[in-house]
Formats: structure tokens, sequence, C-alpha cells
């Protein structure tokens, strides 16, 4: 057997998230049923990590264990020969049976994308949150650093979240505006469930200044829910990066 690492691209729009459901469509039924068409065999994979319904990834990673022996390459063209078009194979690597594709991450990093406009791009709705109003970046950026670090992100995940410590560090907080597009990117060792949504949420009503920087700590200190702002949409946010020590 050989343990095969991948990583893929999606696009979200018609999925209802990642983890396999019963009657919805996820990605991981479309991946497994790529593999079963080319082991003629139930083959089991193992994500990084789960993303919600309309939430796109650049860079998901997966893991599965084979019984073929298959090149790197053959492998890229033998899965996308068989996924569907919203589905891509960036890369395949033949790791050590040891590898697993969640319980060695060591960072992730996810980006957030809105469209600073009061009017609808067709292109752009399935790929960007549409935010109408007027911000201040300036002041976003500032309440963005009482992130950094380490602290129980409680205030930022859903209260369905299932984790029982909410302790999370987050390394790198980038806000890059360019025309009427923000883009928001974060980088930590792990994320609560929509908790880079939540964080979003609530940096852009800093931005409308219908919030204060200064109330970011007083919200993680409260480890409430109900303190934050509402969750941003899923259509806006990508998992870009999984990263690993080797």
């Amino acid at each position: 057997m050989e343990r095969i690492k991948c990583t893929i691209s999606y696009d979200g729009t018609n999925f209802s998230g990642y983890q396999m459901q019963q009657k919805d469509r996820t990605v991981q039924f479309e991946i497994e049923r790529a593999l079963r068409k080319i082991h003629k065999d139930d083959i089991r994979t193992h994500a990084s990590g789960r993303t919600d319904a309309g939430v796109h990834a650049y860079g998901q990673v997966l893991h599965f264990d084979s019984p073929l022996t298959i090149p790197a390459l053959g492998w890229v063209a033998a899965l996308n020969s068989a996924l569907p078009e919203d589905i891509a194979v960036r890369r395949v690597e033949k790791v050590h049976s040891s590898f697993h594709a969640r319980y060695d991450v060591v960072s992730k990093e996810y980006r957030y994308k809105v469209l600073l406009n009061d009017r609808d791009n067709v292109f752009a709705r399935n790929y960007m949150y549409r935010y109408p109003y007027h911000i201040n970046v300036g002041t976003i950026e500032t309440a963005a650093k009482h992130f950094l670090g380490t602290h129980d992100f409680t205030s930022f995940c859903s209260a369905k979240s299932d984790k029982e410590n909410k302790v999370r560090t987050i390394h790198e907080i980038e806000i890059q505006r360019s025309g009427d597009e923000l883009l928001f990117r974060f980088v930590g060792n792990g994320f609560l469930y929509n908790m880079v949504r939540i964080m979003v949420g609530t940096l852009l009503d800093v931005g409308q200044g219908r919030r204060a920087p200064a109330d970011i700590p007083v919200i993680l200190e409260q480890r409430d829910r109900r303190y934050a702002s509402k969750t941003a949409p899923g259509h806006g946010l990508y998992l870009w990066q999984v990263n690993y020590n080797n």
C-alpha cells in the first residue's frame, strides 16, 4: 500500500460542504467516487479539515492509501479525468505511511474576499461577499492586531462547535484593498468552526464604525458568541493553504 497526499482546489458553490453527507452533494463524496472508479473498490480519504457549504478551497489537502502503483503525475491525470469540473487535483505526492492530512497540520491559511460595492456583480456573486457600506481599512487593521497571538476564541466560533479547547494561535493577519476589493488573510495553527467568518463579520463592523478596535479584546474576554458580530457568508471564504513540517 502507498499513502498518497493530494492538494486539491474546488469551487464550493454547488457543494454542501466538504464532509460526506447522506443526501447532499459534497466534495468528499465526489473524490471518493472518483477513487472508486479508479480502484473498482471503496477508498477512504482523510482531509486536513472540513469546509462549509459554499466555501471554496485553493489548497485543501487530503490523503488516502492505495494498492495501486501509479506515478505522481499519473495520479493527477487519473483523478482529474474522473472528477467533476468544480474539483481539480493540483499536486500529488507519495508520503510516509505515518503521514496524516489532519493530525500533522502545522498551520493553515484562509483568505476572505469582500466586494465593496453597492451594485451586484454577476461574476463575483459566488466568490466575494458584497458589502455596500463605506469602511475605514486603517481602523480594521488596528482592530485585527488584537487577534494576533494566542487567545481563547470562544466568542468567535459557532455555538455548534464540538471542540472543547477553543484556544488557537493566529500568526499573521494581512488586509489588502485594491479598488473595490478587500482581501483578508489569516494564518494560524488552527481555526474553529466559523471562526474566520465571524472575525471578518466583526472587523467589517469595526470598519463601518459600528464597533471600535478596542472592542475586540473585550469580546475575546467574554468567551461568548453573542458578543461578536454576525457570521460573514461562506462564499467569500477560501481555504488557501495547509502547511506541514515536511
